[in-house]
């Protein structure tokens, strides 16, 4: 069973991504077709500005997301000796580089993992799961973010933000064009045309003005699909799925946070706002908890 949900949460992110990249290809095609009347050039332009958004994101420093949510380091054991070795547990089980260990002064409990890959990876925990969790459950939760360190989840949550961040400075483009009158030979070839060149125009409009929402909604269902890859990884790597059951029970019957960052909300093991669940959980960065549970009580 652990395998099996493994195996099909890989498949889903694969989709997922692949959904991501095709929805930049037609959201450049559309913004081409009407502002720039060229969907070759649009596309062209798309994976450009994808491509550059990727680099510049890849190469952020962790210290900068450690920056935003107020994180101090530990710079070695003696710093706090209990989770510095833990950390360096997890990650020999998990067969990684030792990731550099942050703490969070907040109560509410919570933790989370970044960087770029295993070598250059963070993790990060709140002074408030080290009150409320026992030994075992701090076990699960760093196996949890040890699976997104060497499953490279963080690296893919950053190509999502770039290609989302694409698609915003896309959709600007396109609608800055066309307030300042771009695509307006376009539009009139289209009135002196038939119906259906028309009918592809106002389609590619629809598609240019709900994007950013088509965006959100696959990065937050990437984000939802890694957590769920991220439990199951958690019970492979402590063999002992009781851990984090209790873990997540604890963190999910807590108070949001304080010192989080929004920008980071989906990086976290919990929503660190316990925000008021989306319809039908298209716009949760997490999966629901209950969810989450009951997986893990099914190995």
């Amino acid at each position: 069973m652990l395998f099996e949900q493994i195996a099909r949460n890989k498949r889903h992110t694969v989709y997922v991504m692949a959904a991501f990249v095709v929805l930049v290809a037609i959201i450049g095609m559309a913004v081409g077709y009407v502002f720039f009347d060229s969907t070759v050039a649009g596309l062209i332009m798309a994976i450009v500005v994808a491509a550059i958004y990727m680099m510049i994101m890849i190469g952020q420093s962790t210290d900068v997301v450690m920056g935003m949510n107020h994180a101090r380091e530990l710079h070695g054991e003696d710093d706090d000796p209990e989770l510095w070795h833990m950390v360096e547990d997890m990650a020999m089980v998990a067969k990684v580089p030792m990731p550099r260990v942050f703490i969070i002064d907040d109560d509410s409990p919570n933790a989370f993992a970044t960087g770029n890959n295993p070598e250059h990876a963070a993790v990060a925990v709140t002074t408030g799961i080290q009150a409320r969790l026992n030994r075992e459950e701090m076990e699960g939760v760093i196996g949890h973010e040890m699976t997104h360190v060497r499953n490279y989840d963080i690296r893919l949550q950053t190509i999502a933000l770039a290609l989302t961040a694409a698609i915003s400075l896309l959709v600007n483009w396109g609608m800055n064009a066309f307030w300042w009158g771009g695509g307006r030979r376009r539009r009139d070839d289209d009135r002196d045309g038939n119906g259906a060149q028309l009918l592809i125009m106002l389609l590619a409009v629809v598609v240019i003005i709900l994007a950013p929402l088509a965006a959100s909604l696959v990065q937050m269902a990437l984000s939802r699909n890694r957590e769920y890859l991220a439990d199951a990884g958690s019970v492979e790597l402590t063999r002992n799925p009781l851990g984090l059951i209790n873990a997540l029970e604890k963190i999910d019957d807590s108070q949001p946070m304080q010192q989080a960052d929004p920008s980071s909300a989906a990086l976290y093991i919990s929503d660190p706002f316990k925000a008021k669940k989306s319809w039908a959980h298209l716009f949760d960065t997490h999966p629901p908890m209950a969810d989450r549970i009951a997986r893990l009580k099914n190995m």
